[in-house]
C-alpha cells in the first residue's frame, strides 16, 4: 500500500542564516540616540557631562596645586635646615612651644639671682603694680606697692603661662634693660616694646614696666588664641619679609609651632643671611634683628631654644 503521507520538503538553513521571521536589529549610533531622545533625557546626559568634567579639572588642577606647594616646602624646609646648622637659626622653629609657654621656667629668687649677675641697675628698681582679674588669657595678678621687677616678671610670667625667660630675653631684645646700667625713661616706659614705637609715643595704656611686662605676657597668649586672625600661622608654609622694605624680599617659611608664629605676629620679619652671617652685628640695608637677636640672646643665656 503506497504512503499517502506527503514528505516534507523545504530548503537546509544555511550557517549564519537568520531565523526565519526573525530580523536583524540595527545598531544605534549616539547621534541617533542623541535625536531620539526627550529634552529631559538630553539635559541628563550633559548635566552628568559637566560634572565629570568639572570634577576632572578640579582633580587635576589640586594635584597640581599640591605638587607646587610640596615642592615648595621641601625648599623652604632645606633652607630651614641649613640655616640651623650654619647660624643656629631656624626661621620656622625659633623656639619650641615647650620652652616659651613654661609658666614656672623661673622663681623670683632665681629671676633676682640672674638680674644682679648681669649687673643692670633694673636688679635694683620697684614698682608699684595693679591688680589684674583673671580672664580667658591669664590668671589673675596680685598687684602690690613697690614690687622688684623679678617679683613682676616671675608672676607675669605664671599667671600668663609665659616662660620668665622668655620674658628677660624680650625685654634685653627689646630695650637692653637687662644689662643696662642707667636706663633711660623711655627704656622703661617701654621695656618689652609693647604699643611703643621708637618715636616715644607708647599707648599710655601700655607705659611703663609692669604694663609693659604683664601686657606682653597677655598679648602672647592673645596671639595664641587668635592665631588664625594673623598671617603667620604654625603648621603653614608663608613668605615672610627679610625687612620693612618690601624691596628687600621675603623667602617662605614652613612655621612649625605657635611660639614662632606669635614671635612674626610681634616681629614680623625674618633675618637675611647678611644679618645670620654678623653674628650679634650689623648685615646690609636688608637685614632686621628682632627675631635673630632673640634666638641669640636666649641661645647665650638658657641653651639651645629648640629643644
Amino acid at each position: 500500500m503506497a504512503d499517502t503521507r506527503k514528505k516534507k520538503t523545504g530548503t537546509a538553513r544555511g550557517k549564519g542564516s537568520a531565523p526565519k521571521g526573525r530580523k536583524r536589529r540595527k545598531k544605534v549610533t549616539l547621534t541617533q540616540r542623541w535625536k531620539r531622545a526627550s529634552f529631559a533625557k538630553r539635559f541628563k546626559i550633559v548635566s552628568i557631562g559637566t560634572v565629570v568634567v568639572v570634577v576632572v579639572v578640579a582633580l587635576v588642577t589640586g594635584l597640581v596645586h599640591f605638587l607646587r606647594w610640596y615642592n615648595d616646602l621641601q625648599a623652604a624646609e632645606a633652607r630651614q635646615l641649613e640655616l640651623a646648622q650654619q647660624y643656629n637659626f631656624d626661621p620656622g622653629n625659633i623656639i619650641s612651644d615647650g620652652q616659651f609657654f613654661n609658666g614656672n621656667a623661673m622663681s623670683e629668687a632665681e629671676i633676682q639671682s640672674f638680674l644682679e649677675s648681669k649687673g643692670g641697675a633694673i636688679a635694683s628698681m620697684r614698682f608699684d603694680t595693679k591688680t589684674q582679674k583673671a580672664d580667658d588669657l591669664c590668671g589673675e595678678y596680685r598687684g602690690a606697692a613697690k614690687e622688684s621687677a623679678a617679683a613682676i616678671i616671675e608672676q607675669s610670667g605664671r599667671v600668663c603661662k609665659v616662660s620668665q625667660k622668655v620674658l628677660l630675653t624680650v625685654l634685653q631684645k627689646e630695650q637692653h634693660l637687662v644689662t643696662a646700667t642707667d636706663p633711660s625713661d623711655f627704656q622703661l616706659k617701654a621695656a618689652m616694646g609693647l604699643s611703643c614705637p621708637d618715636d616715644d609715643s607708647c599707648d599710655p595704656q601700655y607705659a611703663g614696666f609692669f604694663n609693659q611686662v604683664f601686657g606682653a605676657a597677655k598679648r602672647y597668649r592673645y596671639y595664641v588664641k587668635h592665631e588664625g586672625d594673623y598671617g603667620y600661622q604654625s603648621g603653614k608654609l608663608t613668605p615672610i619679609l627679610y625687612n620693612p622694605n618690601q624691596a628687600c624680599g621675603t623667602a617662605d617659611v614652613y612655621i612649625r609651632n605657635k611660639a614662632t608664629a606669635l614671635l612674626y605676629i610681634y616681629t614680623p620679619y625674618q633675618p637675611n643671611k647678611a644679618a645670620l652671617e654678623a653674628g650679634d652685628g650689623e648685615g646690609d640695608d636688608c637685614s632686621s634683628y628682632g627675631n635673630r637677636n632673640f634666638s641669640n640672646i636666649y641661645s647665650y643665656w638658657f641653651g639651645n631654644p629648640r629643644k
